[in-house]
């Protein structure tokens, strides 16, 4: 794959980078979503249904402290992209340094207190009844290895923002690809169960560290700091965190999802129901792993070239991301409504689960295609600086939508109130960002150029 320096984000035609930045970016995320599920299928024929569930207790505890590494990165790298943009290379390495401080004081002080209320918060996110043992097994192992994850997650958007997805993609892929392998010989060659898994995960996560640490201290990266980078700058840490928070926040609402989806399933189906979540939850990470790749490689585009002032570029990069994502997820559609039933078996030899999955599966992917919008409007007032919508705009989907309807539907259809809730959330919040947007792109990009 050729190779791009950050000058050529305002430079290449669009079609041709948003692909070089997207295809790398989706192929990490596929590997990293393909280990997720790889990891869910072994763990639920090596150990046991309940073991999916377990985890899925887990994972919105430690991606919530995780992501403040991803949020950090993100709204580090929109500061990156456009002051690279601007030619400001001082301010770039400066927010880059002050990321890392930032990564490290943050995680490792949630991890610590993570850990301190562990029997509190297992069961507040579902984690009750046989789900806890096992729960708690997982949790406290995997949790030392978060901050690392932090970094790393961070680090992966930098790499992105001065545009060198190809690395960003390598750095996704290692770790997925050594927690596989791992599995197998934790779980199944040596049969530590819950601790061989979360081992596996753990331990993965220093591959990818590794591997970014080369990179920045290598001669690929344009980013070279030094001690006075690390002490932390009030107005770039107030930047990094008024557009990170816009995607900590939608981490944060996910994993509020998740508590609530947990319990609210639990009592409705009991753990059957939990699983079936926890299995159509990992196919959502993986099955829209080429929209979120043409998100990921739309942000530095348009941030790089919003930053330069050149506002044709970034309205033309806005309805060529809009157009291949929107085609991505109508093909996702398509399969995903003709094979839930070979999907679920690949999880689970449980009848139970194989029998009440499909259709809730087919339910949350029920508006697929029409997401796109949604995904690159709130990814644009993020990428150009402009927190407050992006913040909004991230938020309308679950935080709006579809956290009220699932206390809402399940009163009058029970547990087909809740599936219903996906599809119907997305309309909505699809709906709302295409208005917003559409102003945003009249406003100010239109106005700009005429």
């Amino acid at each position: 794959m050729p190779k791009i320096q950050s000058e050529d984000l305002a430079t290449l035609p669009i079609n041709k980078l948003l692909i070089r930045q997207a295809v790398p970016a989706s192929i990490g995320i596929l590997v990293m979503s393909l280990n997720i599920l790889v990891d869910t299928i072994f763990v639920g024929h090596w150990i046991g249904s309940i073991a999916i569930a377990a985890i899925n207790v887990v994972l919105p505890v430690s991606f919530f402290i995780a992501a403040l590494g991803m949020s950090i990165g993100i709204g580090g790298s929109s500061i990156i992209s456009r002051a690279l943009g601007a030619n400001n290379k001082e301010k770039a390495l400066l927010t880059f340094g002050n990321q890392i401080t930032l990564t490290l004081i943050l995680t490792l002080t949630l991890v610590t207190l993570g850990l301190f209320f562990i029997d509190n918060i297992i069961p507040a996110f579902g984690g009750k009844g046989d789900i806890f043992a096992p729960a708690k097994v997982y949790y406290r192992i995997v949790l030392y290895g978060v901050p690392i994850l932090a970094l790393s997650m961070m680090g992966n958007n930098v790499s992105r923002a001065e545009g060198k997805p190809k690395f960003a993609m390598y750095a996704m892929m290692l770790p997925s690809v050594s927690n596989l392998v791992l599995d197998y010989a934790f779980i199944n060659l040596l049969g530590w169960g819950m601790q061989g898994a979360a081992w596996a995960t753990t331990l993965s996560y220093g591959f990818s560290f590794s591997f970014l640490l080369w990179f920045f201290l290598s001669k690929h990266s344009e980013l070279k700091i030094n001690f006075k980078h690390f002490t932390l700058n009030f107005g770039i840490v107030k930047e990094i965190t008024s557009l990170g928070f816009v995607t900590l926040s939608r981490q944060a609402v996910v994993s509020i999802t998740y508590l609530l989806m947990n319990n609210i399933l639990f009592n409705l189906g009991g753990a059957n129901s939990v699983t079936a979540y926890a299995i159509v939850g990992r196919m959502l990470m993986f099955a829209m792993f080429p929209v979120l790749g043409v998100t990921q490689g739309f942000l530095p585009i348009a941030g790089f070239n919003y930053g330069a002032k050149n506002y044709i570029r970034v309205r033309h990069s806005i309805n060529i991301a809009i157009k291949y994502a929107s085609v991505l997820a109508t093909i996702i559609f398509i399969v995903l409504m003709a094979l839930p039933e070979y999907i679920t078996k690949m999880f689970t030899t449980d009848i139970e689960v194989i029998k009440q999955t499909p259709n809730a599966m087919r339910w949350v992917f029920a508006a697929t295609p029409i997401i796109a919008v949604q995904l690159i409007g709130a990814a644009y007032f993020q990428a150009i600086g402009k927190a407050k919508p992006a913040l909004l705009l991230t938020l309308t989907r679950q935080g709006f939508f579809f956290i009220p309807l699932i206390f809402i539907l399940p009163k009058f259809y029970g547990e087909f109130g809740v599936w219903v809730s996906f599809p119907i959330a997305d309309v909505l919040s699809t709906l709302v960002t295409a208005y917003f947007l559409n102003q945003e792109i009249r406003r100010d990009l239109i106005a700009k150029t005429e």
